[in-house]
């Protein structure tokens, strides 16, 4: 019985032929998301810029899309409505005018726009000043974790290896924060989290890629430099794009029959995925190029044996 593979055992895709036109492109989708992030900026959510947070419930006929409706007529602002159970509605309010409200005043206001059909579970304000707390403790977590990745890789290869995963980190990480500049899509803590999680993801792919080129450059000493990447991608390209696939509708699973509040995490997820992917390959590879690698050859065997052992 034959197995089943994605990408065949002889795939020769010459890679590192486009790699000028990708970085170009990549450096192109950097540029643009720092430009964006300054002036359109993130749709922050309500764990960063404060508010009323109010969990309730109601009937199970309830239309989710009648509730928003509704609540869109409070008169402290409009608020994010997301379903996250059977009748399970998290309210979030965002902005200081939440602040000037009292819970009373807010619970009365909600029972008359849904006509008494609600039983209040929780509510809870956050200030704008944990908003900028919280900020500042995802930047920190960013930047500690970039910290721990580029010394983790120059430990293990070299210092060349170290920095090019950086900057193919900051590439993901720029891509994910496009997609959310420019989709408004509600940038809260788990979407900081989903981030982190695709940072984690893309390294170990690239340390896959990483692992191989460095292998094959105790192999192949004569051997060009795009020659070998390109043999090297293509020797890991079937582990990247089924473990790519697997992860991938994992995630879709998630988003079509999870719950709305999870909703800016699986977004994330799936955008890193598939930027992750692609910078293992087109992004992290071809910077290697020009980061002047070193060959160490392989003393017992000569080049010949290597290559007909591969």
């Amino acid at each position: 019985m034959r197995r089943f593979r994605i990408v065949k055992d002889d795939t020769d895709v010459k890679f590192m032929s486009i790699h000028k036109l990708a970085l170009f492109l990549s450096g192109a989708m950097m540029v643009t998301s720092i430009v964006m992030l300054f002036t359109r900026g993130l749709n922050l959510g309500i764990d960063f810029t404060g508010g009323m947070l109010v969990e309730i419930k109601t009937p199970l006929s309830a239309d989710i899309g009648k509730v928003r409706t509704a609540l869109s007529k409070l008169s402290i602002g409009a608020p994010t409505v997301q379903e996250f159970g059977d009748g399970e509605v998290m309210v979030k309010i965002p902005g200081k005018e939440a602040q000037h409200v009292t819970r009373k005043e807010l619970y009365s206001e909600m029972r008359t726009l849904l006509h008494n059909k609600v039983e209040f579970r929780r509510a809870e304000y956050v200030g704008p000043q944990v908003g900028h707390e919280l900020i500042m403790k995802g930047v920190h977590a960013f930047i500690y974790s970039m910290i721990g990745i580029l010394l983790y890789i120059w430990i293990r290869f070299e210092w060349q290896f170290g920095v090019t995963g950086c900057i193919a980190l900051a590439h993901d990480v720029c891509a994910t924060l496009l997609f959310f500049t420019i989709t408004g899509y509600s940038f809260d803590l788990s979407t900081v989290a989903a981030v982190l999680l695709v940072a984690g993801y893309s390294i170990n792919d690239t340390v896959v890629v990483f692992d191989r080129i460095r292998e094959n450059l105790r192999k192949y000493r004569k051997m060009p430099l795009d020659e070998l990447f390109n043999l090297s991608v293509n020797q890991t390209l079937s582990r990247t794009m089924m473990t790519s696939m697997m992860t991938f509708l994992s995630m879709l699973a998630l988003l079509v029959f999870g719950p709305q509040v999870i909703r800016g995490f699986t977004y994330a997820m799936l955008v890193g995925i598939i930027v992750g992917t692609y910078s293992s390959v087109f992004v992290a590879s071809p910077i290697l190029l020009y980061m002047n690698l070193r060959r160490t050859p392989v003393p017992a065997k000569s080049e010949s044996e290597l290559a007909k052992q591969h």
